[in-house]
């Protein structure tokens, strides 16, 4: 039952990281755009540097639950324990 509960774990975490990743991802770009732009308006200023500090944080955070989700990656491919969404409709006998 414990290797059960444990993939039932590793798939919640799997589809968590995938979400925090993207989260993470947007972030990175958010503040790769504004450390461009303020480094662009007013070079070497300190909202400057707070955005190049944001965006290696939230890299730092992308990289991380990157190489997490690699980390805990299903060995095999998915397996769906629900039913079939097909109709099961009644066999006639030819006869």
């Amino acid at each position: 039952m414990a290797a059960t509960r444990e993939l039932l774990m590793s798939l919640r975490a799997a589809r968590q990281l995938r979400r925090v990743r993207s989260h993470y991802t947007a972030g990175a770009l958010l503040w790769a755009v504004a450390a461009a732009w303020t480094g662009w308006l007013n070079p070497g200023s300190r909202q400057m540097w707070v955005c190049t500090l944001l965006l290696l944080l939230f890299t730092a955070l992308l990289a991380t639950a990157a190489h997490q989700l690699r980390r805990i990656r299903p060995a095999g491919p998915p397996t769906h324990h629900a039913a079939s969404r097909r109709s099961v409709a009644p066999r006639q006998a030819n006869g």
